[in-house]
């Protein structure tokens, strides 16, 4: 569905010279700049918003007529004769260099950023003089969506999300506009970004090795707003939502003529201002969404939306009424708990409800709203000690991430509230690999049985997860793996096997086969690290295999990557020795935050530790992935070979740097 270009204005006096100048190039250049406002924009507004502010943005991008800003003073960037200069090969679009159209852009490009610097209660998260105009385009009753793209895409939209707005407008100036690292200094300068010269730098490591095929990509359907999908909103919830609409006007009406009767200024007695009071339709009981109870079996988004509501008290208005409340006004009482990343406001329409019911002696009422949220309510059964309120993030939720639910967690352990889609369901030990899961029992409104909780602390033996499968009615015999990090929603566990010789390099699979559970149970007690940071999905990468010196046998390498709801990452880099014992803790040699190691975009990795032979003999051991083509040693040992792994002689506390280089080019620093 075509999003097309506005008219031509015709009310801009025939001096505005420069405006109409710079109508013009929006006109002729509009798909260009709402392509790049919408990389701009912050993901987290969501696709549909995205598409629809990206669109308000550029068409608001010229000043209205008589405004001090009706003579655009040309950017110093876009004062350019011919098209600037682009490190990342030739466009295939030239850019236009007109000073009208980088007029244009420079406008552009500050209010797609000043989204992000806005405050999250600002409405719609716009500048404030557009805050004040409407919110054009207005789309009643669809959603858009712009044209799904492949996994490729997925994950550089992934990427973009886990960086800032000036980081990201850095990598779209570059790729879609084509400028140098000097040009897209200065005009981050002048959109009034504090660190013009970070920005770029960080957007350089985007889309590496291949940033040909990142600019392909963000040039493709996935990041085109003025190409796009339609689908209709929830219907029901949109008849919930006329309904309260309706409500709110005939109380504003109600309110309207009791203040005409008393004095003005004074707060008539009935007067509610609370957030309760504002909020009412929104967090009244008989307006909370429903899902059937077979939508899962017969809908292509397989996700949280999907789940019926379950449980004994489903029905029970004034338990939901009092988690609805204590949702949108927390008292004192209750302990509030969030994933990182998740904000703990109050719904801004009526959540679906997921379950009610009594668990381990308390009242347990789980939401799930539109912000992408599962929110839990707790209360005692005995009436003493307070409740707990619990918020989660669940971006992007699927088959797997949104499989499974804390519903109530003990000292002892957790249990859980399945997806309907769930078929099968067992526990299993990672630090027992060769032990076959136990058949974990499951109620009839999908909470499972209590499932003992991996020790936060002392000895680390034992590591229990859940092993689940889906149902045939959406996908053949897909078994995956979950385990409690602590949070409401348990991590997914992956795993890439080794490089085959010859073979293509491999996706991240389930971790239910041989070498997953062998790699896992060597590094499961790694995972400890990880407790409470909002971690979607944890992936062991075995990438290298190194034969040991002195005729030792195999050792593996493995980059142990977490993922988190928010975007960014976390990963570390571990050394599996030979060892007696199969759950024997592999050895960190390197830990990273806030990194693309290990990802799509992140594709090559160079690591190195200290190892000691039988002998007694000391060694600096290297290995890299599968583009590394030699390594070589420098410092207070020095060596190099030929390939991705290095055995060199050298003294237990010897400083030894390590450098790979890699297969097209380049060379690769060992991670730390």
């Amino acid at each position: 569905m075509p999003i097309h270009q506005p008219q031509q204005r015709t009310d801009v006096p025939s001096d505005r010279t420069g405006v109409r100048q710079a109508e013009a190039a929006l006109v002729e250049h509009y798909p260009r700049l709402v392509r790049l406002a919408y990389v701009v924009l912050p993901p987290g507004l969501g696709r549909h918003r995205r598409v629809l502010t990206a669109h308000a943005v550029v068409q608001r991008a010229l000043p209205a007529a008589g405004s001090k800003a009706s003579s655009p003073r040309v950017p110093a960037q876009s004062r350019r004769t011919g098209p600037p200069a682009s490190t990342e090969g030739a466009s295939a679009d030239r850019v236009p260099s007109h000073p009208a159209y980088g007029w244009v852009r420079l406008r552009v490009l500050r209010a797609a950023l000043a989204h992000e610097r806005r405050p999250r209660w600002w409405p719609g998260r716009l500048p404030a003089p557009a805050a004040l105009r409407p919110a054009l385009p207005v789309v009643w009753g669809l959603r858009l969506f712009p044209r799904a793209g492949g996994v490729d895409e997925l994950a550089l939209d992934r990427a973009l999300s886990a960086v800032d707005g000036p980081v990201r407008a850095a990598f779209a100036l570059q790729l879609l506009e084509g400028l140098d690292e000097s040009g897209v200094r200065e005009l981050l300068t002048e959109a009034a970004v504090a660190d013009p010269a970070g920005a770029v730098r960080r957007a350089a490591r985007l889309g590496r090795p291949d940033r040909a095929g990142a600019q392909a990509m963000l040039r493709s359907g996935e990041f085109d707003p003025c190409t796009v999908q339609t689908r209709p909103s929830d219907l029901l919830r949109r008849r919930h939502r006329v309904r309260a609409v309706a409500v709110a006007a005939a109380l504003c009406v109600v309110a309207g003529g009791l203040a005409v009767a008393v004095e003005q200024g004074a707060n008539g007695p009935g007067e509610d201002r609370s957030p309760a009071g504002v909020l009412a339709p929104v967090l009244d009981p008989a307006e909370l969404m429903r899902t059937a109870a077979e939508r899962w079996a017969d809908t292509s988004r397989v996700d949280f939306t999907a789940w019926p509501a379950r449980g004994g008290r489903t029905d029970d208005e004034e338990l939901l009424g009092r988690a609805l409340r204590a949702w949108a006004e927390p008292p004192e009482s209750v302990r509030v708990s969030t994933t990182p990343g998740t904000a703990a406001v109050p719904p801004a329409e009526p959540p679906q409800l997921l379950f009610a019911d009594e668990v381990d002696g308390a009242a347990v009422v789980l939401f799930h709203d539109s912000a992408d949220r599962v929110v839990r309510y707790a209360e005692p059964l005995s009436g003493a000690g307070g409740g707990a309120l619990d918020f989660a993030r669940t971006d992007d939720a699927d088959v797997t991430t949104g499989a499974a639910v804390v519903v109530s967690r003990t000292a002892e352990g957790a249990r859980f509230l399945l997806a309907p889609w769930i078929a099968e369901s067992a526990t299993r030990d990672l630090l027992a690999p060769d032990t076959p899961g136990r058949p974990l029992e499951v109620g009839p409104d999908g909470v499972t049985a209590e499932v003992p909780r991996p020790a936060a602390g002392g000895a680390c033996d034992a590591w229990p997860v859940i092993q689940l499968r889906s149902s045939e009615r959406i996908v053949e015999k897909h078994a995956f793996l979950l385990t409690d990090l602590g949070e409401l929603a348990p991590t997914h566990l992956t795993y890439m096997p080794k490089p085959g010789r010859g073979t293509p390099a491999r996706q991240p699979r389930e971790a239910t086969g041989p070498d997953a559970l062998l790699a896992w149970a060597r590094t499961a007690c790694s995972l400890r690290a990880l407790a409470g940071s909002g971690v979607r999905s944890v992936n062991n990468w075995a990438f290298a295999e190194q034969k040991l010196p002195e005729g030792g046998a195999a050792a593996d390498w493995v980059c142990t990557r977490a993922d988190t709801w928010r975007g960014p990452g976390r990963v570390l880099v571990q050394f599996l020795a030979p060892a007696a014992s199969p759950a024997e803790p592999a050895t960190v040699v390197a830990d990273r935050d806030d990194t693309a190691l290990c990802s799509k975009f992140g594709q090559h990795i160079l690591a190195g530790t200290h190892w000691r032979a039988a002998s007694g003999r000391w060694y600096v051991l290297g290995a890299g992935s599968r583009a590394v083509t030699g390594i070589r040693a420098t410092g207070d040992a020095r060596g190099a070979a030929g390939g991705p792994t290095l055995a060199v002689r050298a003294p237990r506390d010897a400083d030894v740097e390590l450098t790979a280089s890699l297969r097209e080019g380049g060379t690769l620093k060992a991670v730390h």
